[in-house]
């Protein structure tokens, strides 16, 4: 079998409120609507579809590892560490919940941030290397 995965093309988050999260990830991180109904908003964002599904209260799309954290399942990515702190700048005007910039002693620096229903997402400076060569980032 020649064909590898190529890429991920959908992410599916649980929320409780279709509409209003609907409208907080296209104010608040820029994404665009393609569908909403009752159930669901399909979004893009970051070169990938979001699928926002109505799910029951508590429910995030975050997990726990074996040392008791609470850890993402998706990171975003920046190009370099000057976009990531006018970022994360752009998220504390915008009141959203975010982290700190952190060195996890790896490339690149992260935060955190978190969406209204607590969903937890992680950003990074580096973009990789395949997405630069494709697009034509230089920089």
């Amino acid at each position: 079998m020649d064909e590898k995965l190529l890429r991920i093309g959908t992410t599916y988050i649980p929320v409780t409120n279709v509409g209003k999260s609907s409208e907080w990830y296209m104010n608040k991180l820029g994404a665009d609507l393609s569908y909403k109904d009752e159930d669901k908003a399909i979004l893009n964002l970051a070169n990938q579809s979001i699928f926002l599904i109505k799910s029951n209260e508590n429910q995030t799309s975050n997990f726990i590892d074996i040392y008791g954290e609470e850890r993402f399942s998706l990171t975003f990515e920046v190009n370099g560490l000057e976009s990531l702190k006018e970022l994360h700048k752009d998220f504390i005007a915008n009141d959203i919940r975010v982290g700190d910039i952190e060195n996890r002693g790896h490339t690149g620096r992260n935060f955190v941030f978190y969406d209204l229903n607590g969903n937890k997402f992680d950003v990074w400076s580096e973009l990789s290397p395949l997405f630069k060569e494709r697009y034509l980032i230089s920089k």
